[in-house]
């Protein structure tokens, strides 16, 4: 069956995961099902989860331990290097689901958010390993089902993609009204302790922090910082009473998967800063079986290159200044379209990557802004 890859990829990515919200493993008629873990109170005023009823086709889990867990429990090698194998142990094929619920509400209105709760399928490539550096690319992979009860084409995308440093000399951070700025670290700050930076669907940068692993004979788990980050699709989409999360992030790697927790206070920033409520937020990543992600593997192999010299595009950008300002973010903005658009005629033969590499520079510097004279959070 030919894969779809889709272009636009944030608005498609919200309508996908929402789709997945109340799908089935198995095939048969739809069936709402509950998955609440807790939630405020029940009664007649509760709010209903955000979600859909487009169903996914079946599929099974693994659940046997997995080699990069054997792998991490190795006696005998050294800190950091257990860190790196922890953080290689999220990379592979997974069902994820997606639990986010606003345990708390501060504008004094008696309202409540509704949860948000939603899945879908995707596979974690290892794209860079080094001993100090490490880089994990997220595809999607999206198989679902028609009105008629078969399979339809699979939907692929380049979803996101998380970058590990150790000791790292620098971090980039996220201070509001679209600027990230890159902030010098130092030696005792960064010592024994790695940095996470999160990239966006166009390696357009998101939110950054530093953390420190932690390992036992029952989990590895990493945990940042306190920081800043931009809204999220599923919230920007939704919600315009605040513009900023400030929060903590975990990850925790486990025999058969692993799983990503936020605590987050919604922010409005401004003169006097203020909060409407605090979420939590859980995301489990359960491996799947068999021969799942093969399109993902396609697209990835087809475009690496090509999403590598965006990477080094920005990296350049990154060497250069302290402070870059977008004058939107990407996947608000729609900017990210003319670098998909790029990376499906480089994978369709249509470009080579010396040309490439000038359009892409182009299209970053266009992305750019005059750094703003709104207030940044600090």
């Amino acid at each position: 069956m030919r894969a779809r890859t889709i272009l636009a990829a944030p608005c498609l990515l919200g309508m996908m995961a929402i789709a997945f919200a109340q799908s089935s493993d198995a095939p048969g008629p739809p069936r709402l099902e509950s998955r609440y873990t807790f939630t405020w109170p029940v009664g007649p005023t509760a709010p209903a989860p955000r979600g859909g009823t487009t169903r996914g086709v079946g599929i099974k889990l693994d659940t046997s331990v997995s080699p990069q867990w054997k792998g991490l429990r190795e006696e005998g090698i050294p800190a950091a290097e257990r860190d790196r194998r922890a953080i290689l142990a999220m990379a592979g094929g997974y069902r994820v689901s997606f639990d986010f619920l606003e345990v708390a509400a501060f504008t004094g209105d008696g309202s409540r958010a509704q949860p948000y709760q939603s899945w879908g399928t995707e596979r974690v490539f290892v794209d860079r390993d080094e001993p100090r550096r490490v880089s994990l690319v997220h595809i999607l992979e999206m198989h679902m089902v028609g009105a008629d009860g078969k399979p339809m084409e699979p939907m692929v995308t380049k979803h996101w993609r998380q970058e590990w440093r150790y000791e790292p000399p620098y971090v980039i951070e996220y201070r509001g009204a679209n600027r990230w700025v890159r902030r010098d670290l130092s030696r005792g700050e960064r010592q024994g302790r790695w940095s996470q930076v999160v990239y966006q669907v166009d390696e357009a940068p998101r939110y950054g922090a530093l953390g420190k692993w932690e390992h036992n004979g029952s989990f590895s788990t990493w945990v940042s910082d306190e920081a800043l980050r931009p809204l999220p699709r599923r919230e920007w989409t939704v919600r315009k009473d605040y513009d900023l999360l400030r929060g903590t992030n975990r990850h925790t790697i486990t025999p058969t998967g692993w799983l990503q927790e936020e605590n987050n206070l919604k922010v409005v920033s401004g003169t006097v800063e203020a909060y409407v409520g605090r979420e939590y937020g859980v995301a489990r990543y359960e491996r799947v079986a068999g021969e799942y992600f093969s399109e993902a593997s396609k697209y990835y192999e087809s475009t690496r290159k090509y999403w590598s010299e965006v990477v080094a595009a920005w990296d350049e950008i990154w060497e250069g200044n302290r402070v870059v300002t977008l004058k939107a973010s990407s996947d608000q903005s729609g900017a990210y379209v003319d670098l998909f658009q790029l990376a499906d005629d480089y994978a369709a033969g249509k470009l080579d990557i010396a040309s490439a590499k000038e359009k892409i520079r182009t299209s970053l510097l266009q992305q750019q802004a005059a750094l703003p004279t709104a207030k940044v959070v600090r």
